[in-house]
């Protein structure tokens, strides 16, 4: 399986930005899936955050929508979600994996990697 490379979280005050990073390995065809981020704060599910397609489609919940942003650089075969005006409810574990399709990467489900460590987020005062 691929494995990912989640990096960029910290704990920053509400209002502040993080950028997270999410690097693949160089023999992944990075170019030709959907990447998305998810979180999982503590005693919750994990949830889809964003996603972005090959044909760079972006997507998001409607709790972030509006102040993170993601985005994708091929030749790095790194995604990147920028995070502004952060909330404490946007504390969590932030993880990323690839899909074929859209549909499989909302439902979180046949995903071709592995998940990682994640980067931890907090939001606090």
């Amino acid at each position: 399986q691929v494995q990912f490379v989640e990096s960029g979280g910290g704990l920053v005050q509400p209002g502040g930005s993080l950028r997270l990073s999410c690097a693949a390995s160089s023999e992944f065809s990075f170019s030709n899936y959907v990447i998305a981020w998810y979180r999982q704060a503590p005693g919750k599910e994990r949830e889809l955050v964003a996603f972005i397609t090959a044909a760079r489609i972006t997507n998001y919940v409607d709790s972030v929508k509006g102040r993170f942003t993601i985005s994708r650089d091929n030749a790095k075969n790194t995604v990147y979600l920028q995070m502004n005006s952060l909330k404490p409810e946007d504390t969590a574990v932030y993880y990323c994996n690839a899909a074929l399709w859209e549909q499989r990467a909302v439902a979180g489900t046949s995903l071709v990697g592995s998940w990682g460590q994640g980067t931890q987020v907090t939001i606090s005062s």
